[in-house]
């Protein structure tokens, strides 16, 4: 497995932990939908969170930057996907968390709502 691949499984790890650790539910982990991933999915209170990991070994001036609309836009299309298939009556919100370090020394960053879908107008 590319280092990439290990350092990006290792912030993901880590991601679950913290959630677990802050009372979240950990419901599903790398749920897939054709080609697009869901980190994490879990459970809080009433909400489902749907979280997108981002690791870096470096910290970077502004994290927030490598969240994209091409992004946002495949994880509500998987949410929806998500939610719909499982009958799920749940509001859903879109967290982002950020692992930044080595495992001797790291640091998170959790934006919960981070973003709400993007409204579509229709004609």
């Amino acid at each position: 497995m590319a280092q990439h691949n290990i350092t990006g499984k290792w912030g993901e790890t880590k991601a679950v932990e913290y959630l677990a650790s802050k009372g979240y539910s950990i419901v599903e982990t790398n749920w897939r939908m054709n080609h697009l991933e869901i980190d994490i999915i879990a459970q809080n209170g009433t909400r489902y969170v749907f979280v997108e990991v981002k690791t870096r070994t470096t910290p970077i001036a502004d994290p927030r930057v490598i969240i994209n609309s091409r992004k946002i836009s495949h994880m509500v299309a998987c949410a929806n996907h998500y939610m719909s298939a499982k009958e799920i009556p749940f509001e859903a919100q879109f967290d982002i968390i950020f692992v930044i370090g080595t495992p001797r020394s790291f640091t998170i960053e959790h934006i919960p709502d981070a973003f709400l879908p993007p409204l579509r107008t229709y004609r």
